[in-house]
């Protein structure tokens, strides 16, 4: 399969890996719009959340128990943000299932609020 994300889970690709388990793979993003931005995939190919069913819905617990997790240990006590695009007018650019998880500073509503981060 040529796909991005499934190259960067098998190590194809080099990634900078924040967050590990048997079905979540989190790195930070090379294009960061926020101090901290990360993005949580599934280990197991799915286009996008329109091919979420009941036989893989599981997926969504573990990519949100996975934000959790990574919430605590690096102490987003003010929040953050979690992000999916589905679909290419959502803005979807990788056709893998993925979330953006945006921390790090205090967020208003519509990309203007968050700037670019250097």
């Amino acid at each position: 399969m040529d796909c991005l994300f499934c190259k960067i889970i098998d190590g194809e690709i080099p990634s900078t890996k924040v967050y590990e388990d048997e079905y979540v793979y989190g790195f930070k993003d090379i294009e960061p719009i926020a101090p901290v931005h990360y993005l949580l995939v599934p280990k197991t190919h799915i286009s996008g959340a329109n091919e979420i069913t009941a036989e893989n819905s599981e997926v969504i617990a573990k990519i949100f128990e996975a934000a959790a997790k990574i919430a605590k240990k690096e102490g987003f006590e003010n929040g953050f943000r979690i992000i999916n695009n589905c679909g290419d007018d959502a803005g979807q650019t990788v056709k893998h299932l993925h979330f953006h998880l945006l921390a790090g500073v205090k967020m208003g509503w519509g990309k203007e609020s968050l700037g670019k981060c250097e």
